[in-house]
């Protein structure tokens, strides 16, 4: 079993027929949720799954929280999005990876990306914190590139 970081396959797919909208006003909502290192995630995972979710702790429940301060930009030729990091409190967790993915009726559920956090990430009693990296061309989360 292993999470494999990735852009969905079926999310690419998704883009060319419009059924994903990273609007920041009236856009689709995305979420984020933590799995363990038992999750088998990888670009061939079509929806959000809570086999192997990390378990209800705080203010951290399945099917984890929705994503905030979605923002758009293009610059170089490379289209990129950007979501404010995103913090679970008072929890008591090991999380391995995360999937973003789509709740909007036109895709429900879709999966969107998958994150491997490299290695088990442990909060006890705590924060537990999603920080993204900088909106930039190089760094932002995703990514679309000619």
């Amino acid at each position: 079993m292993a999470i494999t970081q990735a852009i969905a396959n079926a999310f690419k797919k998704q883009l060319l027929e419009g059924d994903q909208n990273f609007s920041s006003s009236g856009g689709d909502v995305f979420k984020l949720a933590l799995y363990t290192s038992s999750a088998t995630l990888n670009s061939a995972t079509t929806s959000f799954t809570t086999t192997n979710e990390v378990a209800n702790t705080g203010t951290y429940a399945s099917g984890g929280d929705p994503l905030a301060g979605q923002n758009t930009s293009i610059a170089s030729g490379v289209a990129i999005v950007d979501f404010a990091d995103l913090s679970f409190t008072g929890v008591t967790l090991t999380a391995r990876g995360a999937m973003i993915y789509n709740t909007s009726s036109a895709v429900t559920n879709a999966a969107v990306a998958i994150l491997d956090f490299g290695a088990d990430k442990t909060a006890t009693s705590g924060t537990f914190t999603i920080q993204f990296p900088d909106f930039t061309t190089a760094a932002a989360i995703l990514r679309i590139s000619g």
